[in-house]
């Protein structure tokens, strides 16, 4: 079953909120995907509520235009903002997140990797040590040793409601999410990201050397229009594929 793309909705002021309501429309609609674009600010996910002072810390950097979102699924403190571009599907799946986790991660960064093979850039998936919210399913530039993350990717699982589910009551919905730097500051984004961490005292800290953007990887000097190349070959691939377990 193909994707269905959906636009987000500009009057919504939490971006995220927008994005849970893909796994609604992936209940009646089948397949769904959106591409988009968040305003300055930083995102969190719920475990990050445990840590002393987390409420100051987002109330201050509200204040200096950087509200701090929070998200379903796991992982930890990402960047958003000009130059980040937001790739977040939406489907359902036969059984739950220990048969399917792996599929969901590989198509989602397959799909990313053929988007980017068009404006020349090709990348793999690992883990990039040093890396904001690093995970075994970064999409990363150059060799294994070097490597430096493009892309991160989360998932959050919904068990499917009563009136899709199967006899075996195992149908779920997966939202399948992923952000790609296409033209943001390595140095800006990792600054930001570190000032947070540093306020509330956690003790991480990221190395803006591990990632890098797309318009750094393809060696281009002026990124006019990349933001929409890139979007637009990213589209395609996801029109062209089919979602795991349809």
């Amino acid at each position: 079953m193909t994707f269905t793309f959906v636009d987000s909705d500009p009057a919504e002021a939490d971006p995220l909120q927008v994005e849970l309501a893909l796994l609604d429309h992936a209940t009646h609609a089948g397949p769904v995907a959106q591409l988009w674009e968040a305003p300055l600010s930083l995102v969190i996910p719920r475990s990050y509520l445990r840590q002393p002072g987390i409420e100051a810390a987002r109330a201050a950097f509200a204040a200096k235009g950087c509200p701090v979102w929070l998200r379903m699924s796991g992982g930890g403190l990402v960047p958003q903002g000009p130059g980040i571009l937001n790739v977040s599907l939406a489907y359902a799946v036969p059984k739950g997140v220990a048969t399917w986790m792996e599929p969901v991660y590989l198509h989602l960064c397959e799909v990313i990797a053929t988007g980017l093979r068009q404006v020349g850039v090709e990348t793999h998936w690992q883990a990039v040590e040093g890396s904001f919210c690093d995970g075994r399913y970064n999409l990363a530039w150059g060799p294994a040793d070097h490597a430096r993350k493009i892309a991160g990717t989360a998932q959050y699982w919904r068990r499917a409601p009563n009136a899709v589910q199967t006899p075996d009551g195992q149908r779920h919905l997966v939202l399948a999410h992923a952000i790609l730097l296409v033209d943001a500051d390595p140095v800006e984004i990792n600054a930001r990201a570190n000032a947070f961490e540093a306020a509330i005292r956690s003790g991480r800290h990221y190395d803006p050397a591990r990632v890098i953007s797309v318009r750094e990887a393809a060696g281009m000097d002026d990124a006019n229009g990349l933001t929409q190349t890139v979007s637009a070959a990213i589209r395609d691939a996801i029109a062209r594929s089919t979602a795991p377990g349809q």
